[in-house]
């Protein structure tokens, strides 16, 4: 068996990711639930959270991108850069399903320049609120200003609401 039921009920399956399998409440359901770090920041703080606040940062047309530039974790789970870079056929999967997710939202091939910048961004000022390791060098951070606001851990249920009030806000520009 390759696939999961989604808190939808959709059938998502590793092996074969259909874009019709894709679906945006499955990934605020999921990222809302997922803790960044792998759960080591003294308090949860949701992957849902930190793409509301990416996507907050970016020039807005960038926003939707940047809102679901880890949207393949609601699948795949968040896993930390230094485990990643050691598993490449996790980063393989991860991949694929990025890029199905990517086609159904009408996003570009791989994340822009400054979808990049604004993780980046988002890494420095997560770590300095949440106190992540304080004191030590990330050397990808050498540099990497911190954004102008403070972040505030929501809870899952906060984390999940934001993300959809994001979400309509977006899509109302965009529609506009």
């Amino acid at each position: 068996m390759t696939w999961i039921t989604t808190f939808s009920g959709h059938h998502f399956d590793y092996a074969d990711p259909d874009i019709n399998s894709i679906c945006i409440s499955d990934i605020a359901h999921a990222l809302s639930n997922e803790c960044r770090y792998a759960g080591h920041c003294p308090q949860f703080y949701s992957v849902a959270q930190h793409s509301v606040l990416t996507s907050m940062i970016v020039p807005p047309a960038f926003a939707l991108e940047a809102l679901l530039h880890d949207a393949a974790e609601a699948y795949c789970k968040d896993i930390p850069s230094p485990l990643k870079a050691l598993l490449p056929s996790y980063r393989s999967v991860e991949a694929r399903i990025d890029a199905v997710i990517r086609r159904k939202f009408g996003l570009p091939a791989v994340n822009s320049p400054e979808v990049k910048d604004a993780d980046l961004i988002m890494l420095a000022t997560e770590r300095r609120d949440l106190e992540i390791d304080p004191g030590t060098v990330w050397p990808m951070l050498e540099g990497i200003p911190v954004a102008d606001l403070v972040v505030f851990p929501l809870t899952p249920c906060q984390a999940e609401r934001a993300f959809f009030e994001r979400w309509d806000e977006l899509n109302q520009r965009i529609a506009s």
